[in-house]
């Protein structure tokens, strides 16, 4: 009998990593006020070396070292940005001339491109749907709400580029899923914002980001803000509405974060259940029957999702873009390296190893591990730092959830690992699920 000690492909032990690749850095079209990435340009100094353009040796070092890294069936590159489609549809002629170059026999290589949507055309779309490219399309909402934040660098909306490009894709049948950021204003609109996601872009997969910056987010890194300045749960100056708030205006409140989601979740459960895919949703489903959250922001731990920017800097993840976190450079050492260096695992198994007593506490630490860990700069109600600013709010989220999740894996016949209902706590009061829960 061959003895494994863990997953393998090609008789040898499966490897995997990821890196969000930013071909063009944080150089953008359009201004959106909420983004978290446009500073970069300062911070990282790209005038002083790191320009904002891949060059040809890069791109082609960084394709071959990520291919070489990794011993799986499918590998996935993810481009972003900034707007990576500024790089015009040559440069991503070359990345798939590239890829086919290195690709092993045998092994699929996989593509997705986050884009504004606003410079996508029908040859660009030929071109995504040709190689399989799956695109993420950002789009806030109904016309109001997306252009309220996401505009042009003249200050105009861009709404109506955007569902240009929705009806691009639609029409050379290009797959993409749509990306929504969750802000003060769309956090009051849930419906709105998923009844025209859903019934207007007939979004085939929806993400829905919390937005959530300090004020200090563009010079300050995660874990580098000083302890005793962390606001305890429940002070007024972490609502953004808040004259002194330590929050960005435009930020989500936690309490308006657990409404969002239950005001989508009972539609979908009530409606699309099967038919409409919610990311945070189906990680839910998956976490409740015991399976592993597929979600870095959500999972015991994370540090498997890199960034680098045009000059071969790698960071240790997307939101940990300063020189604090920098991990090496693909020019000076391989990146599989950098992926499963002691430092990178340190800062992945931190996820988890780090969480306040009251997060150790929680009946829902299953769900979220205290979500991601650039979120965690408030202290809890007893004083220790470290709690997530968004913590009251998926609380709320999974405790509304919970009886309904375990429905549906019950009424489909699956387990359920977790929750105040799980298979476990009903085998132990003795009793028989409880009824159809209300929210149906």
């Amino acid at each position: 009998m061959l003895i494994t000690q863990g997953p393998q492909f090609n008789g040898k032990v499966s490897k995997r990593l990821h890196v969000m690749a930013k071909p063009i850095g944080a150089a953008c079209n359009i201004d959106c006020t909420y983004c978290y990435y446009l500073s970069k340009q300062d911070l990282l100094e790209y005038k002083k070396g790191c320009s904002p353009r891949m060059d040809e040796d890069t791109l082609e070092t960084y394709i071959r070292q990520y291919i070489e890294g990794q011993n799986t069936a499918e590998i996935i590159f993810s481009w972003q940005g900034g707007e990576p489609t500024m790089l015009g549809l040559d440069y991503f002629r070359k990345i798939v001339e590239l890829q086919k170059k290195y690709k092993p026999e045998g092994i699929i290589i996989s593509n997705d491109l986050q884009t504004n949507g606003t410079l996508l055309n029908d040859e660009w779309c030929v071109f995504l749907a040709a190689n399989n490219f799956l695109v993420g399309l950002s789009i806030d909402g109904p016309e109001m709400l997306h252009n309220a934040y996401r505009t042009n660098r003249a200050g105009r909306g861009t709404f109506k580029q955007v569902m240009m490009a929705v009806e691009l894709l639609h029409k050379h049948q290009v797959k993409f899923a749509t990306l929504t950021c969750v802000n003060n204003l769309t956090s009051k609109n849930p419906l709105d914002v998923y009844r025209f996601l859903r019934d207007v872009v007939k979004s085939p997969q929806m993400q829905f980001i919390p937005i959530v910056e300090q004020k200090t987010f563009r010079t300050t890194a995660p874990q580098k803000w000083k302890s005793q300045e962390q606001l305890r749960q429940g002070d007024k100056k972490l609502n953004p509405w808040h004259k002194n708030s330590v929050v960005e205006p435009w930020c989500v409140s936690a309490d308006a974060w657990g409404d969002f989601l239950i005001a989508v979740f009972d539609e979908w459960i009530k409606q699309d259940i099967g038919k409409v895919f919610v990311q945070y949703f189906e990680a839910s489903v998956e976490t409740w029957m015991g399976r592993k959250n597929p979600l870095c922001t959500l999972g015991e731990i994370c540090g498997k999702g890199l960034a680098m920017e045009p000059n071969g800097d790698v960071y240790t993840c997307d939101h940990y873009v300063y020189p604090d976190y920098q991990v090496g450079n693909i020019h000076h050492k391989n990146i599989d390296e950098m992926a499963y260096s002691e430092s990178q695992k340190t800062f992945g198994f931190a996820k988890s190893r780090t969480l306040t007593s009251q997060c150790q506490q929680c009946e829902y630490q299953f769900a979220c591990y205290g979500e991601c860990p650039k979120n965690r700069f408030i202290r809890t109600k007893e004083g220790e730092p470290g709690l997530n600013y968004l913590c009251a709010g998926w609380k709320k989220f999974f405790s509304h959830a919970d009886k309904s999740l375990a429905y549906v894996l019950r009424a489909s016949g699956y387990p359920v690992a977790h929750g105040k209902y799980s298979d476990e706590v009903i085998r132990q009061q003795g009793q028989r699920f409880p009824q159809f829960p209300t929210c149906f």
